[in-house]
This record gives structure tokens, sequence and C-alpha cells, in this order.
């Protein structure tokens, strides 16, 4: 018989005392940098949702959603007590990062300056969900420092990512016929 499982309703209060489940078994505060580094990564899958709600392009969106699938294996890789056991990043995702990079490269003339983010809904929740995974890339570190457990292949994706995300963002404004604004030194 297929294991069922649990309604809201039955998971409602496991958490009140501080604490959270680990994929695979075992119990761990909630502010235990590991389940930081989950929330980080989970805000930043939720932050690429948004954008890729809200883009106009259907390269971008596509892009966008294989980043979601990725993270999402990565957040499992995170949250897991036994590493492999429920996803991870691969190989396989950092050479789709670089392939995907290449070909949106390829597509439009990069900015020769630091821009202003906001040119178009699309492109400025594209930018902020960049910001996000520079956040959960950072956590990663913190993780990692804090931590016997090292995730290289995952801090090199977010790494990639967030590159990806800037290209994404301008290849979001081509296609909607606007540009970013250059970012002036006003000082």
């Amino acid at each position: 018989m297929p294991r069922r499982n649990k309604t809201l309703l039955e998971l409602a209060g496991t958490g009140d005392d501080g604490q959270t489940g680990l994929l695979g078994g075992g119990r761990t505060p909630k502010d235990d940098p590991r389940i930081e580094t989950c929330g980080a990564v989970d805000e930043a899958s939720s932050a690429i949702g948004l954008a890729r709600a809200l883009a106009r392009s259907a390269a971008a969106a596509e892009i966008l959603e294989e980043c979601q699938g990725a993270l999402y294996r990565l957040g499992a890789e995170l949250a897991s007590v036994r590493p492999g056991e429920f996803g991870g990043i691969g190989d396989d995702d950092l050479a789709g990062l670089d392939r995907r990079l290449a070909e949106v490269e390829a597509a439009i003339t990069m900015p020769s300056h630091f821009i202003l983010p906001g040119a178009s809904p699309g492109s400025g929740a594209i930018d902020l969900a960049r910001a996000v995974v520079r956040r959960a890339e950072r956590r990663l570190v913190s993780l990692e420092r804090s931590s016997d457990q090292e995730h290289a292949r995952a801090r090199r994706y977010l790494n990639r990512l967030s590159l990806l995300l800037f290209a994404v963002g301008r290849l979001e404004e081509a296609e909607a016929g606007v540009t970013a604004k250059a970012a002036r030194d006003r000082a």
C-alpha cells in the first residue's frame, strides 16, 4: 500500500518547539545554519518563480523554470541527513548553466556598465532573484565554514546561477524592448 503524505493539519504544531525535520529523519533547530541555508535557497526559488511569472520572454521563463528545478534538488541535498539520497547538484547542472549563459550572451549585447535594476517588471524581478541567490550563496559559504559539510558543486552552482540571472535579466529587457539605465556615481 502506498504511503500517504501527511496533511498540513497533521503537520501543524510539529515545529512549534523551534525544531524542524530533516530529510531522512532527525530534527534540528530552525536557526541551524543548514536550515538558514535551505531557507535562503527556498527564497531564491520563490523569487525566481515570481520572475518567471512576470517574464515576457518565453526563453527567459524556460531558463528560470530549469533553475527552479535545480534549486529544488539543491535544497533537498542540504536538508538531507544522507548526502545524495534526495537529490543534489551534479556536473550536468553546472554544464547546463554554462551552456545557457553562452546562449544568452550570444543572443544579446551585455551592458558594459553597472545597471539600475527595474527597466521592466520581469527584468526587475529577475535582478531581485539574482540578489536572493547571492544571499543563498553567502549562507552556503557560512554553512561550510561552520560545519564539516562541503557542498562544492552547490556553491559553484549558486555562484554561476547569479551570473546567468544577470544575463537573463538583460535578455528579458531586450525582448521587452527596454534598456536598463546605467548606474551613475552621484557622490
